[in-house]
């Protein structure tokens, strides 16, 4: 089931041409991927006492329509692929009109906070992932 977090562009995301910096898409993508995560049951706190933490590793973004001050946006996030230590999102971003405006594919990897190294994705994420999985 894909994940829907709403927000609306701020004055401070806006560039010196007027519309939605290109680095603001991704902020827009981050704080959804944390409310996604969060509803997942890794909030700051269990991903601490655990010492884990997913991170990005690679992301692929396409900006297809610019955002300007004030709109309304809805980032919806879904799963498209889950390993043994990583997984794959898929993330766009869709203003009032329902019309796309950015779409990313971002890979996290599961690492250990104190070692820094890729472990195991923890069970109940995994199982939660695959779960989000749409079906082939």
């Amino acid at each position: 089931m894909a994940h829907r977090y709403m927000l609306t562009v701020r004055s401070t995301d806006i560039d010196v041409i007027g519309h939605v910096n290109n680095a603001k898409y991704l902020e827009y993508m981050e704080w959804a991927r944390f409310e996604w995560i969060w509803e997942q049951g890794f909030t700051l706190d269990e991903l601490r006492r655990r010492a884990i933490m997913p991170v990005v590793v690679n992301i692929n973004i396409n900006y297809r329509k610019e955002l300007k001050m004030r709109e309304e946006v809805t980032a919806i996030t879904t799963v498209v692929k889950v390993g043994e230590k990583s997984f794959v999102i898929r993330q766009e971003l869709y203003n009032a009109a329902d019309v796309l405006v950015a779409d990313a594919d971002v890979t996290m990897v599961m690492i250990d906070a104190n070692t820094r190294q890729s472990i195991s994705l923890p069970v109940e994420l995994k199982e939660t992932l695959l779960v989000e999985l749409p079906k082939s």
